[in-house]
């Protein structure tokens, strides 16, 4: 008989309302903590998310609460799932009443703005106790809205430290998500925050008629920029290739349910930036860009296709211009991309190898 669990979603946003309900259909009891007294009362009242997920019914194992101290003190499993800019605050709140070790899987996608932070790294920071070794990443190829109706989806689980990690896999894996596990945290987190960005630039291309041949390689190539980044910051090569890297970068850069992939749209049909900017939703690959940009240029990796991307949101820049000095890039070699030897090397030093 499987044992049930009290997991805490601190969120009440799209993915926390649906990873709260992966967990009540596991059969645990999950409390799915919000900021906002009105938004709780709503849910607890209707079982109702009344600002996302509106026509969807929360299980009754849901219990809504805006009382951290109520949310964490019997949890076996912490989930925290707010926007990157908000994240320190709300773990501010909750390492004032975090008695136990417990772990803690960031399941947002996004860099801090000003500090350019992985969100684990902000929780790590920011709590009064050492809880590095409790730390885990969630991301993958995930739409909330498909999550909830039941649709089957993948993503992976990322920690450190195995048992952690395969602990949140073992409470989270049902029919609706199956979740797989990896070691590599940094990959992982910057697979989630990175791949919102391109989502953007073939959002643009779309909006500008500009075919299906341009979204291919904004996929592939904004790929080869993640990879060397990601190397760079010392995550494995080949988690690119998963779930959190080319899973969830097709996933965004080709739904519409992709709310960065909306944002370029916007700007390709006309909108300027300051006014896809003003939008109530959140939209993380913006925020990801401007970092993305300080940190390439901090660290000296080449990434062109954030480089434009950056002069069009912040800049002014005119997106056909943006695409037009793309494509007019010197003319390269791809099997003597540098991401391409830095990945040899990397494989050389780890001790894998590459098959001939």
């Amino acid at each position: 008989m499987r044992m049930a669990y009290t997991v805490s979603v601190l969120g009440a946003g799209s993915w926390g309302t649906a990873l709260a309900t992966v967990a009540a259909r596991r059969d645990h009891r999950v409390y799915l903590w919000g900021r906002r007294q009105e938004q709780v009362e709503h849910m607890f009242q209707t079982r109702k998310n009344p600002d996302y997920l509106r026509d969807y019914n929360l299980p009754q194992a849901i219990i809504p609460t805006c009382d951290m101290e109520r949310a964490v003190q019997e949890a076996d499993l912490i989930i925290a799932v707010v926007a990157s800019v908000g994240m320190r605050d709300m773990i501010n709140q909750l390492s004032d009443v975090y008695y136990s070790p417990t772990p803690i899987v960031s399941a947002t996608k996004g860099l801090e703005p000003e500090t350019h932070m992985r969100m684990t790294e902000v929780i790590a920071e920011e709590m009064d106790c050492d809880v590095t070794e409790f730390l885990c990443s969630l991301s993958g190829p995930n739409f909330a809205d498909e999550i909830v109706r039941g649709l089957p989806a993948g993503t992976v689980i990322a920690s450190e430290h195995e048992e952690h990690a395969i602990f949140a896999q073992k409470l989270m894996t049902g029919t609706e998500l199956r979740v797989y596990t990896t070691d590599d945290l940094i990959g992982v987190e910057l697979g989630g925050a990175l791949k919102n960005i391109y989502a953007i630039g073939a959002g643009i291309a779309d909006g500008m008629d500009l075919g299906y041949n341009v979204q291919a390689t904004m996929i592939t190539r904004g790929l080869a920029e993640l990879t060397r980044m990601g190397i760079r910051k010392g995550a494995h090569p080949l988690t690119f290739s998963g779930l959190s890297g080319l899973g969830d970068m097709v996933l965004t850069c080709t739904s519409d349910l992709s709310r960065n992939r909306r944002t370029g749209l916007a700007l390709g049909q006309g909108k300027t930036a300051a006014e896809v900017m003003d939008s109530k939703e959140t939209v993380e690959g913006i925020r990801a860009t401007r970092a993305a940009k300080q940190m390439a240029d901090k660290h000296k990796v080449e990434m062109p296709i954030i480089e434009q991307l950056h002069n069009v949101l912040f800049d002014g820049k005119d997106p056909a211009e943006a695409i037009e000095q793309l494509m007019k890039r010197a003319a390269k070699t791809e099997r003597e991309d540098e991401f391409v030897a830095a990945t040899r090397s990397f494989m050389d030093e780890s001790g894998d190898t590459f098959s001939k």
